[in-house]
């Protein structure tokens, strides 16, 4: 993990564009929000499907940054006080407040822009109709039928008490597609896959992503700011629903063991039962409070 956490690192080094450039302020702050920081678990999923599909490392490097911005450029909105009005991001002030609330937009604006162009300029099938579907992939997670329509969602779900399958359905949408796409745009760096089994890759990124939302909500409501690297307790302060609020603590905790048992199933027919994956599930679900 340390070993790929690193190669995302300068992967995404390299591709952010240099403080050098021309506007300067913008990039200083597009690597601000990029660098130094998170756990990488998008990448890292990325990597573990890449592995299980022989494909080439230098083309899930790519892969796995796009989706690394995407998830960037969306916390950066996220914190911004139209959304949810944070001031600590990964341990450190959020962009906005380090430089200012319109260098903040279009910051994500930017790290959009450049995940995509990272997917189109450099080979990352063999077939370039799959290139084409990829691409597809990582715009339609983080669209309005994804992460930017699950969002709206839980900013309408403010004040609200929301049922399991609500949260779900919420979830699919705001966490769940880009961790889904991680899986399948790793795996589709290769070949080794067949259909029936690129099918249980997709399976495990459904349920992988719901447990990461499940913990997510446990952390937020059991461990503390300094521990987060973000504000602690914020979800109960904003009444926004979760499964912690749904379920209670055990409930969730519950949940999050079965959505891992889920996971876990999906990869047994996989090569080596998932690899990779099957250790990030449980490094996921294992998250320390």
């Amino acid at each position: 993990m340390l070993d790929r956490q690193d190669r995302i690192e300068r992967t995404l080094n390299t591709l952010l564009p240099a403080l050098e450039l021309a506007p300067g302020r913008l990039h200083a702050a597009m690597r601000y929000a990029v660098l130094g920081g998170g756990k990488r678990v998008r990448p890292l999923l990325a990597y573990g499907a890449g592995e299980l599909s022989g494909a080439d490392l230098r083309r899930v490097d790519r892969a796995a940054a796009a989706v690394e911005l995407i998830h960037a450029y969306s916390l950066v909105h996220d914190d911004l006080p139209c959304m949810d009005d944070d001031v600590l991001r990964r341990g450190k002030p959020t962009v906005h407040l380090e430089f200012d609330e319109a260098t903040a937009l279009l910051v994500g604006d930017s790290l959009q822009s450049l995940a995509f162009q990272v997917l189109s300029v450099q080979s990352l099938a063999d077939d370039a109709h799959r290139q084409l579907e990829m691409i597809e992939l990582l715009a339609r997670a983080s669209g309005s039928r994804g992460m930017a329509g699950g969002q709206a969602i839980d900013l309408e779900a403010t004040g609200k008490t929301l049922a399991v399958t609500e949260l779900e359905f919420m979830h699919v949408h705001k966490t769940g597609a880009l961790i889904r796409a991680s899986v399948i745009l790793g795996a589709r760096c290769g070949d080794a896959l067949s259909q029936a089994q690129m099918n249980e890759v997709d399976r495990f990124g459904k349920f992988i992503g719901l447990a990461f939302q499940v913990i997510d909500d446990l952390l937020d409501a059991q461990s503390s700011t300094a521990t987060l690297g973000k504000t602690a307790g914020k979800d109960a302060k904003d009444n926004k629903p979760t499964y912690v609020s749904a379920l209670g603590l055990d409930g969730a905790r519950k949940l999050s063991e079965e959505l891992r048992a889920d996971a876990l199933r999906a990869l047994d027919t996989l090569p080596q039962s998932g690899g990779r994956l099957r250790q990030l599930a449980d490094f996921i679900v294992s998250r320390q409070f």
